[in-house]
């Protein structure tokens, strides 16, 4: 029997997030940037010669039939028709709901991986049907790159970014997307903007109000880490980051943060940290065409 192989699953921030109106169907219309980083997950898939999928570990606090690698693989297995299988496990480093799309990036990394695999050579196009099926953020890991992204997360247009290091981290409090997103405090209108006004850093997080309302332990992490650099939440939190211009100063205020513990205690609960430098490309993108 095949040995597991090991595929990453990078994290990303939304450098801004906008919220510009909202379809019929209840859909909220958004504009964000959102950034791969070198930081993530690690999928570990074997071949199977019969039709079987399966989770070998369990991952904690999510049911197999609702986990996303298996549904992505039962749902890429199904669309081309394949009588081969997979067992898959994931090595989780991305906090989870924490908006740095973790879940969805190890689904894209699944549909990836078993594309190439499985031999089934499907384009990139189809793939990205396929993950918006799994969740909205799921295309966006398909696609491969950095990414200005329109509509419901499904309009993406590469944009090139410069080199930056990033400080994330992640106070341990649940934040519940569509409680933020159902919020009467939440503002939908804003007006559209464009790559130039982000490029000047004339854009914000609309979602940032609402939750440093509600969760206070989010609004003293922003705090906390302003000090050193601007900071901003990541999608609807918990997430929040700030970039630094080197690797020893973004590594500086984590070291920092996790030897004295004045965030935590300020903060009130246990933070959690990591540095990452951004990608240019998901390390599996050339896996479909």
């Amino acid at each position: 029997m095949q040995d597991f192989h090991a595929y990453p699953a990078p994290a990303k921030i939304n450098l801004f997030l906008h919220i510009t109106g909202r379809r019929p169907d209840g859909y909220h219309l958004l504009q964000s940037v959102f950034r791969l980083l070198d930081f993530g997950d690690t999928v570990h898939i074997r071949p199977r010669t019969d039709h079987t999928i399966r989770r070998t570990e369990n991952t904690p606090g999510v049911p197999e039939e609702s986990d996303l690698c298996i549904r992505a693989a039962k749902l890429l297995q199904q669309h081309a028709g394949c009588k081969l299988g997979a067992d898959i496990y994931v090595t989780k480093r991305t906090p989870m709901g924490g908006g740095l799309g973790g879940g969805s990036s190890d689904a894209a990394s699944v549909l990836l991986a078993l594309n190439r695999s499985w031999s089934l050579g499907l384009r990139r196009e189809e793939l990205i049907s396929l993950g918006l099926k799994l969740g909205a953020d799921v295309p966006f890991f398909i696609f491969g790159e950095n990414a200005w992204v329109e509509g419901v997360g499904e309009k993406l247009q590469s944009i090139q970014l410069p080199q930056t290091h990033y400080l994330v981290i992640t106070p341990r409090v649940h934040i519940s997307t569509a409680e933020i997103f159902a919020s009467k405090q939440l503002t939908r209108d804003t007006n559209p903007t464009t790559i130039a006004a982000f490029l000047r850093d004339l854009v914000h997080n609309d979602l940032e109000t609402v939750v440093r309302r509600q969760y206070p332990e989010v609004e003293k992490c922003l705090q906390w880490l302003s000090q050193f650099s601007k900071a901003r939440m990541s999608g609807s939190g918990a997430s929040v980051f700030a970039a630094f211009d080197d690797q020893e100063a973004a590594e500086a205020v984590l070291a920092r943060m996790n030897e004295t513990r004045e965030l935590q205690q300020y903060a009130g609960c246990e933070v959690s940290g990591f540095h990452a430098k951004g990608l240019d490309q998901h390390p599996l993108r050339s896996f479909a065409a």
